[in-house]
């Protein structure tokens, strides 16, 4: 018995002692769960219970001042897959199909199979930002009738977002710059309003059942997302393609290092239109466009240096060398040293100097880029002429203090505040670093370094009566319901110059494109006024090779009426060209297109109406006497082709075509006679009319139309080698390949 009742007790305190084990163990997890690790086990609990799917904003549109989309944000999807549904019997199946439909490589293949197998979660993103044909392909396959058994809808799945498109490529991409994969604005614009364009992201908030599936609409929170703000910029899409495509023939022409320019309304500040090349496709910013640059890329041998150069060309296609870049102006900013000195009255338009081709400033000798000299000059004549030994002394006669009370005054000493990102500093001598020698280099635009932006805000001054104003890209911001919120309005920083000296500047720049280095500006029916520059790239020539030049053309139009400034600038061209050869032709383009788009009316000469075209007559369905009585009477020669009496086809058909231009006249079918289009690149204007006539084609003259035999053709509507119709108009584009490094 006692055995027993010990035999009991024991084994109580053995199942007591086991209790009290389970009990301690027990408190243990608990304190293990809810306080060691009790919050991420309630977060996890949360994740079960509740889904929390964002819903992206639409990013807002950029219009250019047309209406015309200039970037927008286009729904796309997101695709998904769920792990916990998918097993070895649908995972072949689906892998293979995805990898499929979605170009995977093996690799890529691999991660989505290893991704499908996983158990900590239901979410995998597989694909982002796919476009809507590869959603459907994707729809259709797992809703096939022969594919049901694998219960694909639960394994994969859609999500709707946005991704941002650029329309035109590549147009405006030094101010557009793009977004990242996030819609992150990462250049241009799209960075510096990005707060303004990304609007603010939604969300769905709804409670999961135990199979994390949604139980009930009534559980269900939706916070709705804030599409972003719109920009309308007062960039015109029409100025800006003639302005990228002349700077984009000069890139190519000349192989230069790049090519660039800005036009600016110089009565309120607003930029028409900007471009900065090598330039990239907005929609695809990391691929490298310029053929030199691809060139050098395929030389490089080394696997390392090559990735290292494309990234470098990658980097440098992105920056806009008119806003974030410097260089010293050279012989354009004659036209500001001008403005200081008739304001001051150091200077007359009657001041006159008698050039020897070098002039002594203390121990240095500086020379006039036309080494035997000008001999007697005005000051007009100086400024035609872009004499250095002219402007050394005029800037001698200003002094430091009123040399750098308008190197301020024009706002050459701080940046213009314009509305894009990475603007550069300007690097300038403060004024009590200037002595005589300084002073006489910086008077011809040499010593000082400032970035085209500047340079084209202080042309506007001088055009608009002396009025500097702050440039400006974003001229209104509109909310998701297209109501102006923000409208940009011009600002004016200081007056610099009086109206007086501003109209005897204007017809100084205009003897410059008359008479002067600048008579590739030349537009007809406008008075263009305009300035030549070379500024030599001090330091940057390895020993032995040439100097590396930045040539420029600075214009004003028209000047009787100032509405454009702009700034045009090659880099390193291949040949020794200055401004006026290689950039007055491209202002003198973009000045036309800017009169057309802004509504100013041309104003002819009389010699200038002598050459006009006009407008050809439609005479098909006439008999041939009437028909070519009209044409006599219109101006033109008629050339009869078959033995018809009625015409039944003309050639040109319609539009313009120069005054005495010949219109062929078929009256058989099926006689239409074809030439093919000559090169007339390199011929002077009387050669191109005597190969023209060869040819039985109609020639229109643009451009600098001198007959001296140093104006030369350069381009031609009609590129040579194509087959048109005799009688045909061809626009043949001529310029001066006389030039100076000023």
């Amino acid at each position: 018995m006692e055995r027993f009742k010990r035999l009991c007790t024991s084994r109580t305190f053995i199942l007591f002692l086991v209790i009290v084990l389970l009990f301690v163990w027990g408190i243990s997890r608990l304190f293990h769960f809810q306080i060691v690790h009790g919050e991420e086990y309630a977060e996890k609990a949360q994740n079960q219970q509740l889904s929390d799917k964002e819903i992206e904003a639409s990013r807002g549109t950029i219009y250019d001042s047309l209406g015309n989309v200039l970037a927008q944000s286009a729904t796309v999807y997101n695709i998904f897959i769920d792990p916990s549904n998918i097993n070895d019997t649908n995972r072949s199946v689906i892998v293979d199909f995805l990898s499929d439909v979605l170009g995977f490589d093996s690799e890529k293949k691999q991660e989505l199979y290893e991704s499908s197998e996983r158990d900590d979660t239901k979410y995998v993103v597989v694909a982002r930002k796919v476009e809507y044909k590869i959603r459907k392909q994707i729809a259709d396959f797992m809703s096939d009738a022969a594919n049901k058994s694998y219960k694909l809808r639960s394994c994969i799945g859609f999500e709707e977002t946005t991704r941002r498109y650029y329309p035109y490529g590549s147009l405006a991409s030094c101010v557009l710059g793009f977004t990242g994969s996030d819609n992150q604005g990462l250049e241009g614009l799209e960075a510096y309003y990005d707060e303004q364009l990304k609007g603010v992201n939604g969300r769905i908030i709804s409670v999961n059942s135990a199979v994390s599936s949604s139980i009930m609409e009534d559980f269900e929170t939706t916070i709705p997302a804030q599409d972003g703000n719109s920009l309308v910029l007062s960039i015109n899409s029409s100025i800006q393609y003639v302005l990228e495509q002349e700077l984009r023939d000069a890139l190519e022409e000349y192989n230069a290092k790049g090519t660039y320019g800005v036009v600016m309304n110089c009565n309120t500040g607003a930029i028409l239109a900007m471009a900065s090349l090598p330039d990239y496709d907005c929609n695809d910013p990391r691929t490298v466009v310029y053929d030199k640059y691809l060139e050098n890329i395929r030389k490089e041998e080394d696997s390392d240096k090559k990735a290292e150069l494309e990234s470098y060309y990658v980097q440098r296609q992105w920056r806009n060398f008119t806003v974030a870049d410097t260089y010293v102006p050279g012989s354009v900013y004659k036209v500001f040293m001008a403005a200081g000195a008739l304001e001051e009255g150091v200077a007359t338009l009657n001041t006159t100097y008698t050039c020897t081709g070098a002039i002594q400033v203390e121990d240095y000798t500086m020379h006039c880029h036309y080494r035997p000299g000008h001999g007697f000059e005005t000051f007009t004549q100086g400024l035609e002429n872009s004499c250095n030994p002219f402007f050394i002394t005029i800037g001698q006669r200003m002094g430091v203090r009123n040399y750098y009370k308008y190197f301020e005054g024009f706002g050459f000493s701080q940046r213009t505040g314009i509305d894009l990102p990475g603007e550069a500093r300007p690097q300038y001598y403060n004024e009590n670093q200037y002595g005589i020698v300084e002073l006489s280099s910086a008077s011809f635009g040499q010593t000082n370094n400032m970035s085209p932006i500047q340079i084209c805000t202080a042309l506007s001054a001088i055009a608009n009566g002396g009025t500097l104003l702050k440039p400006y890209i974003v001229s209104e911001i509109k909310d998701a319901d297209n109501k102006i919120i923000s409208k940009t309005e011009p600002t004016a920083l200081r007056q610099v110059i009086s109206k007086e000296t501003s109209e005897k500047v204007l017809q100084m720049m205009k003897s410059v494109v008359d008479n002067g280095t600048g008579k590739n500006g030349y537009v007809a029916g406008y008075n263009v006024g305009g300035k030549t520059g070379t500024s030599t790239k001090l330091g940057e020539s390895a020993a032995g090779e040439k100097d590396k030049y930045i040539v420029s053309f600075s214009a004003i139009a028209p000047v009787d009426d100032p509405q454009v400034a702009m700034i045009i600038l090659c880099d390193e061209p291949n040949q020794d060209l200055g401004g006026g050869a290689i950039c007055a032709p491209i202002a003198a383009a973009v000045v036309e297109e800017a009169m057309k788009q802004l509504g100013v009316e041309p104003s002819y000469s009389d010699d200038e109406a002598k050459h006009l075209s006009v407008s050809v007559p439609s005479v098909s369905g006439k008999d041939i006497d009437s028909a070519k009585a009209t044409l006599r009477n219109a101006g033109f020669t008629p050339k009869t082709v078959g033995n018809g009496n009625t015409v039944i086809k003309q050639s040109p058909s319609s539009g313009e075509a120069p005054r005495g231009g010949t219109v062929v006249l078929y009256t058989e079918a099926n006689k239409e006679q074809t030439v093919s289009v000559p090169d007339f690149s390199g011929l002077t204007v009387s050669e191109v009319n005597r190969r023209a006539a060869e040819y039985n084609l109609n020639i229109i003259i643009t451009g600098n139309d001198s007959r001296s035999s140093k104006v030369v053709a350069y381009k031609q509507s009609e590129a040579a080698g194509n087959k048109v119709g005799i009688g045909t108009v061809i626009r043949v584009t001529f310029k001066s390949t006389e030039s100076v490094l000023d």
